[in-house]
């Protein structure tokens, strides 16, 4: 690869900006795009491959440029998908400030501790019994890893322009996502501009007011999750209600895989409205089963306390009312979460990971699958290859530690709990701006992608690409 400071021969003249697609295209993980100036080399989100076994290899693959050479990080916000990769760049040489919002500081440090421990965590089970390819199984980054990562973070006030390094400028502006996240502008020291939506919130998030308008750039990468589909917010919260109360009725354990940043604040705001509606009875007992859940919990409650400004009006002073549906019952040791085993229903189970992949959550599905009292809620959106996406697809089994697990209890998709936008709510985002020269859609699967394209061309008439992994393409 060449150096960010080479000219063309004989021209005197600095090669153009160049922009390569490390993640995040096809696949909604895995998130990293890697912006080479004259003199800069910068790494927009640095996220973790997750879902197929495909993907997942793609972390252990090295980055195509040395990680010691780039300059510095920018992570919009402390999903696993956008941070959790860098841990293992920092074991690689990376050594550069990793600029971020406050509150996206926090909880990214909590992510990526959790995700080391689960890392390090599957190693020794998969050497204990034998069921990894891999002898002896190594987590691709340790808590060590991570120590040395939280040291090199740089908390960024939001619409605040600062210098990263001479003539290269960054601005994070609110995105309504998660606590602290943010869309980026990063100006180069050639006077281009290109913005990053990172995950776009939508404007019915419950806690958080909607993102800051896009303001115009000359290159726009744009998320795409949702990009051929709506969210019906009436038709989900009446899904989840009737889930939970059906299944409470019969007597059964409703089991809510909750991404642990900013969905389980949802779901526990939404348990808290059904428990004042006696939609869920007060003998029934709530379980929040994830330390880093309780860990993202205490730090949007720190939020409210300080009324932090990206955080919607009227939400009560401490957030009791809001995200605490008593009896709120947080397990924080195994020992506790084993105890929950012991809850024969009704009652509902929080536990991460969202698309159950890891965490907590597979014990308990491994438990309560087979059962037809019970329910699984999916509240978000279920990547392909992941254990949440078999279950929305009708899987009748799903193999879990290394053995099928009958599926008989009942399984409802509520997508319309995600935090993201929908392709109409991104149109509206990105209409009063002034048109970048090119728009590339990244951090969707391929329909979706292409959907939001064509959406795109349509309604506003922009120069809009789907790139391919691994491209790289000139900042004009």
């Amino acid at each position: 690869m060449a150096e960010p400071s080479e000219t063309p021969a004989g021209t005197g003249r600095p090669l153009p900006a160049l922009m390569t697609f490390l993640g995040g295209v096809g696949t909604v993980t895995g998130s990293k795009f890697l912006v080479e100036g004259e003199h800069s080399r910068i790494l927009v989100d640095c996220g973790l491959f997750q879902g197929l076994a495909d993907l997942r290899r793609r972390n252990w693959r090295p980055l195509p440029c040395d990680a010691r050479d780039i300059h510095a990080v920018i992570v919009t916000h402390a999903h696993l998908d956008h941070c959790g990769y860098l841990p293992r760049l920092v074991r690689n040489g990376f050594r550069g400030p990793i600029l971020t919002s406050a509150y996206t500081a926090r909880l990214a440090e909590i992510v990526l501790r959790d995700s080391a421990r689960l890392q390090t965590e599957a190693a020794q089970h998969a050497n204990e019994h034998g069921w990894s390819k891999h002898r002896p199984a190594q987590p691709l980054y340790d808590d060590r890893d991570v120590d040395r990562t939280v040291t090199f973070f740089d908390p960024v006030s939001m619409n605040t322009e600062v210098e990263i390094m001479s003539r290269t400028r960054l601005a994070l502006h609110p995105a309504g996502h998660i606590l602290g996240s943010a869309w980026a502008r990063l100006t180069l020291d050639d006077g281009h501009t290109l913005a990053f939506s990172g995950d776009l919130g939508r404007p019915g998030h419950p806690l958080l007011k909607p993102a800051e308008p896009f303001s115009g750039a000359d290159v726009l990468l744009m998320e795409s999750t949702y990009g051929n589909r709506r969210h019906d917010d009436e038709t989900g919260r009446t899904c989840f209600a009737d889930i939970v109360g059906r299944t409470i009725r019969r007597g059964g354990i409703v089991v809510v895989p909750a991404f642990a940043l900013d969905r389980t604040e949802v779901v526990l705001h939404e348990l808290s409205v059904l428990r004042r509606k006696n939609i869920l009875p007060a003998a029934v007992p709530v379980f929040v089963d994830s330390p880093m859940a309780l860990a993202a919990l205490e730090v949007y409650r720190e939020a409210v306390r300080a009324r932090a400004p990206e955080l919607r009006d009227g939400i009560s002073a401490d957030g009791t009312d809001d995200l605490s549906p008593e009896p709120f019952l947080a397990a924080r040791s195994v020992r506790e979460s084993i105890a929950i085993n012991e809850a024969t229903g009704p009652a509902v189970i929080v536990s991460s990971a969202g698309m159950a992949t890891g965490g907590r959550v597979v014990h308990h599905l491994r438990r309560l699958l087979p059962d037809p009292r019970n329910a699984v809620a999916i509240v978000g959106f279920a990547a392909e290859g992941t254990r949440a996406r078999d279950l929305v697809d009708g899987a009748r089994t799903v193999k879990m530690f290394g053995e099928y697990v009958p599926v008989r209890a009942e399984v409802a998709d509520v997508p319309h709990f995600s935090a993201h936008a929908d392709a109409a709510q991104i149109i509206e985002w990105l209409r009063s701006a002034p048109p970048p020269h090119t728009t590339y859609l990244v951090h969707g699967e391929p329909d979706a992608s292409a959907a939001l394209r064509e959406r795109i061309d349509h309604e506003l008439g922009w120069a809009t690409v789907v790139p391919r992994s691994g491209e790289a393409v000139l900042i004009r």
